[in-house]
């Protein structure tokens, strides 16, 4: 008996069965399936639907303003692209981490109509970037990625039910989705068992059970700031490449009439929007250049900085990203690519294929030995690791070739290295080169023959 069904015996509370037939009570008292108006006791009287806050308008508007964010999703996204699923072999089978594949993996081959499985990991990529949260449901053999936005979460709870999420007995029960947001309104509220949906959050948000957080969040400031040193560009050329003017001078006979004259000057020319303006004034005024040109606000230092950010944030090295600062100094020579490419693959690509993997599991009948995997073969970023690995195999082939000369079975040598588990080496009871038994005399050498 589980710790909810302890409490729910303490407290003298009828016992639902599952997780499942719950939510399927609960939808039918909603009205769905065709009964409508049914009284429940159930082990969870109340529930609450936590929806995703993420503002996935504006922070796609956000990034579709600043190249070198929208350059470093692109990345990303084009990059994880390459990857296919495929079924590793868990550890402790007789053929530990072999990795396979068969007509099981169809649904996420063919998710959808004229879809392929690099479709549907960059449209997860690119809702978990952009709202730290991707979905997806299947329904029967067709698999549709959802907004993220549209998606709510249900949780359920004894001990606090209202508050769920963060309970201690707190369950997820189920998703809810509806077309336009969960109060929009519009269309029909769908409830999803968690068994058809794969929930993908990366970067988990410590704030939120359950939910991820985007990496844009914390370059939004970047962001804007890249946007506000383009619009300065932008103005300067717009308006003839005239120059900032300090103005001294202004004839006025009193404060207020300063104060107007300021003010209306202010109006016409302050702000991005008025930057590089011409102007006029009236005798007895006089100006003073504050800047000639744009190398005066070193705009290339400012926009750099942020792009260098941007590129720590999403965790696309500034040499695979190609901006000003991967472009320049040792970030290209012979050593600085390589690594930039190994770290972006080690401290990034391969978790985060390893973490889809794991997500996508409900979409797909894995076997009870194995787990859902991936294959990076056909990622070209990643091609020369094939050279790591050839020569990670020819360590491996001598230690085979040693142990084997030791008296190990050949076969448990091999079972032995895969899961890196020593303890599954298998004694042949054979000892020396020559594997004889132990104690076995040695053959007596024929005697010569002459002619």
């Amino acid at each position: 008996m589980d710790l909810l069904a302890r409490i729910s015996a303490a407290r003298g509370v009828e016992q639902r069965y599952s997780v499942d037939e719950w939510a399927q009570d609960w939808m039918d008292q909603l009205g769905y399936g065709g009964v409508s108006g049914l009284g429940l006791n159930q082990t969870y009287p109340r529930q609450s639907i936590e929806e995703i806050r993420q503002e996935l308008p504006a922070y796609m508007a956000a990034l579709q303003r600043c190249p070198p964010a929208f350059g470093a999703q692109l990345v990303r996204g084009l990059v994880l692209s390459g990857a296919r699923f495929a079924f590793r072999n868990r550890s402790w089978t007789k053929t530990p981490r072999r990795i396979w594949s068969s007509t099981a993996l169809a649904p996420l081959e063919r998710p959808w109509p004229n879809a392929t499985t690099g479709e549907l990991i960059s449209r997860m990529e690119w809702h978990a970037g952009l709202a730290g949260n991707a979905y997806a449901h299947r329904r029967s053999s067709r698999l549709r990625v959802l907004r993220p936005d549209w998606v709510g979460i249900m949780y359920g709870s004894q001990l606090e039910p209202d508050n769920p999420m963060h309970a201690l007995d707190g369950e997820l029960l189920g998703y809810v989705y509806r077309q336009g947001g969960i109060h929009s309104g519009y269309g029909e509220l769908e409830i999803l068992s968690p068994g058809d949906v794969s929930h993908w959050s990366p970067i988990p948000d410590p704030l939120s059970p359950g939910l991820g957080m985007s990496w844009v969040t914390p370059a939004i400031r970047e962001m804007q700031v890249d946007r506000a040193a383009t619009q300065h560009k932008l103005q300067f050329f717009a308006n003839g490449a005239t120059p900032n003017l300090v103005v001294s001078g202004i004839p006025a006979k009193n404060k207020a009439q300063f104060d107007r004259i300021v003010e209306m000057m202010e109006e016409n020319h302050a702000g991005v929007h008025n930057a590089y303006k011409t102007l006029y004034l009236t005798a007895g005024a006089d100006v003073t250049i504050v800047g000639s040109d744009l190398s005066k606000i070193d705009m290339k230092a400012i926009q750099g900085s942020g792009e260098t950010r941007i590129s720590v944030l999403s965790r696309v090295p500034a040499a695979l990203l190609g901006i000003s600062e991967g472009l320049a100094g040792s970030a290209l020579s012979s050593g600085g690519f390589p690594s930039a490419r190994r770290m972006f693959a080690d401290t990034w690509v391969y978790p985060t294929l390893q973490d889809l993997a794991a997500a996508m599991t409900p979409m797909v009948t894995v076997p009870s030995d194995s787990e859902l995997w991936f294959t990076a073969d056909d990622i070209p970023l990643l091609r020369e690791d094939g050279k790591d690995a050839a020569e990670i195999q020819s360590t491996q082939a001598t230690t085979i070739n040693s142990l084997v000369t030791a008296g190990y079975k050949p076969d448990s040598v091999i079972v032995a290295l895969k899961a890196n588990d020593w303890g599954l080496l298998v004694h042949s009871g054979m000892y020396s080169v020559q594997l004889q038994p132990l104690g076995a005399a040695a053959a007596p050498p024929k005697p010569r023959t002459e002619t």
